[in-house]
């Protein structure tokens, strides 16, 4: 059985940036990115922004990050996502959730 270190599993931690673009505002993207988020144990936050897009910050494993961004291409039944961009930034220390911000 392996036993990781606190270090170590934060050097398996990886952030994304992320901006999804199309039909993503007053469809209830927000809570729906809300909700993925959590359910795959990810931190950080989403908010609209005022080009219209959805953008962002998430958290966590590798693979929880690939299922997030599955998601995010698909949205809620009522958005269009005509294109979702992503890329790795720094990790955050002692951020604890996933929230969803103005």
């Amino acid at each position: 059985m392996r036993h990781f270190t606190t270090s170590a599993v934060r050097i398996m931690s990886k952030r994304i940036q992320f901006k999804v673009e199309g039909k993503v505002q007053g469809v209830c993207f927000r809570q729906f990115t809300v909700e993925k988020a959590q359910g795959l144990n990810l931190t950080g936050y989403v908010k609209n922004a005022s080009d219209g897009s959805v953008s962002g910050e998430a958290q966590g494993d590798q693979s929880s990050l690939s299922q997030f961004v599955q998601h995010l291409n698909s949205g809620p039944p009522a958005a269009k996502v005509s294109k979702v961009d992503q890329n790795d930034v720094a990790a955050k220390e002692g951020e604890s959730g996933f929230s969803q911000t103005r």
